[in-house]
């Protein structure tokens, strides 16, 4: 190919329509219901914190991601029980694997999945999920389910076996 076709296909290209379209000014598209992106610690129906300080979902997470320090037993102002407390709690999404195995082994319910994605970082401590930035995540978009519904799919009713005799002609 020579100097004089390459300058006549470029300039016949340059008159062309665009196919192409600028994305950022394009919407996006609407995510799944079953879509999960991050993380969340919620407050229960009395307004205290879920978390009791299990350290289950920290036992249970394969990228060992989780870091949780139980708190004392404090008594409840609304039920009147003791009850545990988490001190703190951090999540570090630079090695999660988005498994949701830490949700549905959470008794409280008290960690749960998101919609939204955590802004971009520009250091390895943005991605450091700490307990404020957990709880405020909490009033973000929520996942389709929460643990307890989970486990719920995943254990199905069982059918009793039918009695001897029935069902033979």
């Amino acid at each position: 190919m020579s100097l004089f076709d390459a300058l006549a296909i470029s300039f016949r290209n340059l008159f062309r329509p665009k196919v192409t379209e600028p994305l950022p000014w394009k919407q996006a598209r609407p995510r799944a219901d079953r879509y999960r992106a991050s993380f969340a610690l919620v407050h229960d129906e009395h307004g205290e914190e879920a978390c009791i300080g299990c350290k289950m979902c920290e036992k249970i997470c394969p990228s060992q991601i989780i870091t949780v320090t139980p708190g004392g037993k404090v008594e409840s102002p609304a039920t009147g029980k003791k009850r545990g407390t988490c001190a703190d709690f951090t999540l570090d999404l630079n090695a999660c694997i988005v498994c949701e195995l830490c949700v549905q082994v959470c008794p409280t319910d008290a960690i749960i999945m998101v919609r939204v994605q955590e802004k971009p970082g520009f250091d390895r401590t943005d991605l450091l999920l700490t307990m404020e930035r957990l709880y405020a995540n909490e009033h973000k978009p929520l996942a389709w389910s929460s643990g307890s519904v989970l486990v719920g799919m995943q254990d199905p009713k069982r059918v009793a076996p039918a009695a001897p005799g029935e069902g033979e002609d």
